[in-house]
This record gives structure tokens, sequence and C-alpha cells, in this order.
């Protein structure tokens, strides 16, 4: 029992288990064993991914290429998200957009860009102000050039993807080239220990399969965390109330039409839709609660929306998919931690599935070398750092909802109800408007989503701290930032090619 591990088994394929198996392969293959179980019959759940910029990094260590990746699972470019309608929507004007861009401010956590943006620039939007990405992204350009190393970025990025191409080549790569063991087989029984650790998993062709350390990447499912163990969902279907899913994806009306380098997330009176356009289609879907809109009504702003931004009128058929809004009460219980949908999910709003799946699995990387005796410790700690993150992204999810001045439906009625809002929520939300979020209000120096994406979406949102006197000399400060932004605007959208062309050029390289 003190012996160091040796054996790690993921449950799971798709994108979660592959890059967990990937990761722990390419940091600590010399020392472990790593065998990843999935089921031939057991479909993933992609429908077409989101990421952060850190899937850059994921991607780097371990040891794709960027052209291959490129060439491989339609990649574009994602340089944040863009927001249709949400502040207030049919009642308000054509202007109702906003940005979160992966660019922070000019001059972020050394000025004051707040009191002087309301000062002097305060009917411009602020991302526009503070951030030369807006123009890039309206402008449709790329966030790099032609000759920018792969992973090295001019504007920050991360990608929209194929999520069912990207689960293959992760499994190619981390078998071809990390030595990861792969089993094809169904798991009929989990086998334990007398102390309640997990001795191992008896699959129907290949017996008993054991391990030191079990990871639940099964999906929904949860079969070894939720159903094993029976640690049971935190639901957060009180504060986000979506719960249903419908996707489709739709090829563009034209094949060399632009391709957008945000995730558009578009309001309508229940829900949202989203809109990640990859290089040979869009994927689109429409979120909402089942609790305030049919099946039918959710299907019938979804073939709007794509009427209205020029799908074919020949489409498939979009498919349901059903969830429940929260997260388990623990991660990480005896010898198994959960990672990706097994341990928890919520709507897709900000992309933060798969950016926790790199943190759980990053983090899991930097605690070995491991032992059975540290391994509790090394769960405590994991518990009560992921259960702080996953309530960080709620706080922040919401904080779109909570803004809203939207009054077409109750939806959004209940979502401004302070009663449905996390308690950090309310006690943040006075404070803000006495002065800019910051990164003291923020217990982690690698907190999901610093103070600046705070800021993007409150003014975005056209909430508006009190306005106060502003001295001569943080006037000054704040513009030299402001004309810093619009400068590196100005360079970038003379030296950036255009988005689609940046594509092409990828993989017609990678090609010969």
């Amino acid at each position: 029992m003190n012996d160091r591990l040796r054996e790690v088994v993921v449950l799971g394929g798709g994108s979660a288990g592959w890059l967990v198996a990937g990761l722990l392969a390419a940091e600590h293959g010399d020392r472990l064993k790593i065998t990843l179980i999935e089921s031939s019959d057991v479909p993933t759940i992609g429908v077409g991914e989101g990421t952060w910029p850190s899937m850059r990094d994921t991607l780097r260590r371990i040891g794709l290429s960027e052209p291959e990746f490129i060439r491989r699972c339609q990649v574009s470019f994602k340089q944040g998200s863009r927001f249709d309608g949400w502040a207030r929507g049919a009642q308000g004007s054509e202007g109702d957009r906003y940005y979160h861009p992966f660019m922070l401010p000019v001059g972020y956590g050394d000025v004051d860009l707040v009191q002087p943006w309301l000062a002097t620039q305060g009917a411009r939007p602020f991302a526009d102000v503070v951030s030369p990405s807006v123009q890039v992204c309206e402008a449709g350009l790329a966030p790099k050039q032609v000759q920018t190393p792969g992973f090295a970025a001019v504007a920050n990025y991360a990608y929209h993807f194929d999520a069912g191409l990207f689960g293959q080549l992760l499994r190619e790569h981390a078998i071809a080239r990390l030595g990861v063991h792969h089993v094809i087989d169904h798991v009929d029984a989990v086998l334990s220990h007398e102390n309640g650790d997990i001795a191992a998993l008896q699959t129907r062709e290949h017996g008993p399969i054991s391990a030191d350390l079990f990871i639940d990447c099964s999906g929904l499912t949860s079969r070894l965390i939720g159903q094993h163990f029976g640690v049971p969902l935190k639901s957060e279907r009180d504060v986000l109330f979506n719960d249903a899913a419908m996707p489709v994806q739709v090829p563009y009306a034209q094949p060399d039409a632009p391709v957008a380098s945000v995730t558009v997330a578009t309001a309508w009176a229940k829900g949202w839709i989203w809109d990640i356009g990859l290089p040979t289609r869009r994927g689109v879907g429409c979120v909402y609660s089942r609790a305030h809109a049919s099946d039918d009504e959710a299907h019938a702003a979804l073939q709007a929306y794509l009427d209205a931004t020029g799908a074919p009128a020949e489409r498939p058929a979009p498919r349901a998919i059903r969830f429940d809004p929260g997260y388990r009460e623990q991660f990480w219980v005896r010898n198994c931690v959960a990672i990706g949908l097994s341990s928890g999910f919520i709507e897709p709003l900000e992309a933060s599935a798969l950016a926790l799946v790199e943190l759980s699995a990053q983090r899991l990387c930097d605690e070995l070398p491991m032992t059975r005796v540290s391994m509790d410790a090394v769960a405590r700690r994991f518990n009560d750092d992921f259960s702080y993150r996953w309530a960080r992204v709620i706080d922040f999810l919401k904080l779109h909802y909570a803004l809203s001045q939207r009054d077409d439906s109750d939806y959004w009625r209940a979502h401004r109800d302070p009663a449905t809002w996390p308690e950090r929520l309310r006690e943040l939300l006075p404070m803000w408007k006495l002065r800019a979020p910051a990164r003291h209000d923020f217990g982690r120096i690698d907190e999901v989503f610093p103070s600046a994406s705070y800021q993007y979406v409150l003014y975005g949102m056209g909430f508006r701290p009190d306005a106060e006197g502003v001295s001569a000399a943080k006037l000054q400060a704040a513009q030299a930032c402001f004309d810093e932004a619009a400068r590196q605007a100005r360079r970038l959208l003379s030296g950036l090619p255009g988005h689609r062309s940046l594509i092409n050029h990828i993989k017609n390289q990678t090609e010969t």
C-alpha cells in the first residue's frame, strides 16, 4: 500500500479520456503503465467543441503538431466569444452585442481603466476601447501570421474543432507515440478490495483489468464515481436553469464563406444558441430550460436562427441532449478520480468543459509520483480545489443572465431574481457598483476566470459602476493604455491574414 503508483486505468475515451491518458503518458509514461478502456457501443457526446487558450499548451505537452491538428480535426481559430441579444433582446437596439475576448485589456492590473473609460469614452463598448481583439474579430482576421510558429500567437487564441475527429487523433497519437495501452471492451463489473478501493474492472472479453488508480472518464453515465461509489450530483438547476440542448451541423451556403473566429452566442426568449464556425461547416445548437420551453419551441427557435443566418434549406435533423446541470459533491474517492462529464456538466456558455478536463489532468500530473498512503491527502485537496473551480464557473455563467434587461419571458425574469444568484455573486455585485472587479476579489492565483473576464461581461451587459471623479494622472495613464490598444489594433489589422486564408494555407502546406 506504500508503493508508488505503477498502473493507471482510464475508463472512457472521447476528448476527456484521451486527453487525460495522453498527458499522463507524455509526462509520466516512463514510470506508469496507462491503460484506456472504452466500449465500442457507447457513443461520445461531442458535438463540436470550443476551447480556451490553454489547449495550445496541452497539445504541445503531449507532442502533437499544430498543423497536423488543424488538418485532421476541422480546426478554426477562436479568439473569444461574442454575445448577441443578451442585454436587451427584443426590447433593445441592433447594437445589443458585446465581446469577451481572450486578450487581456492593455494595462490590466497596472492601471485603473474603468472610471477613465466611463469619463471619456463610456459611449463606446468597454472591450473595444481596452483591447485590439474586437476589431480583429470584426474584420474576420486570423490571430497569427503565416510565418508564426505552431502554437505561437500574435493575438491570443484557442480553437474550435470537430470533437469526434479530435478524439480519433488523440487516440492514434496516444497509442502510437505515447505508449498508451488501448482496450476495447465493455465493463461488466467493478471489483473492490476489502478496504473499498477499486481493485479491477471486470471486462467482458479481457477479464479483470487491475490498477492502482482509476480515472472515470465515462461521461454522463459516471460509471465509477457516480454508479459505483454513489457520489451524488450537486444540482445547480436552481441557478442555471438550462438542462437541454439541440445541436445540428450545417454546411455553409458558399464553400468560401467567412469563418468566424469567435463562438457566437445568441440569446432567444427562452435560452440561447451557439454558433461555431469550422472550415467546412457550422456547429449550431439551441440551449434551453425544459421548465421554460418545450422541445418544439426550442426546435422552432433553432430553425429560425438557421434561416436568419443563411443556412441551406436542406438540413439534417437536430438531435436532443438532456443533462442535469451540476457537479459531483466529490470528484476523488479512494483510488478513483472523475474527470470530464462524469464529474459534472453545465451548459457550454464559456467553453469550460474541456478547460476543466485540462486543469484536472494537469493537476493529476503535478501530484505524481504518488503512493496510496499519500493519495487521501491529494484527494482532499483535489476535491477542495475543484469544488471551488466549479463554483466560480457557475458564478461567472450566472453573471451573463443576472444582468440582462430582457423581459420577454419568465426565463429571463427568473434569471434576474437575486434569489437564484449564487451567494458570492450577490455579495460582489454591490461592491462592483462602487469599483471595478479586481484581483483581490478572487482568492486564487490560477482563477478559472480572471477579473478581466468579469469586466468584459459586466460592462458588455450594460452594468455601470457609480461614476466618480478621476484625477488627471489616472486619466493620463488610462488614456495611454487606450491609445496603445488602438495602435495595436491598427498594426494587427494591417498585418494579419484573413481567418479562412490562414487555415487554407496551413492545410495546404501540411498536405504537400
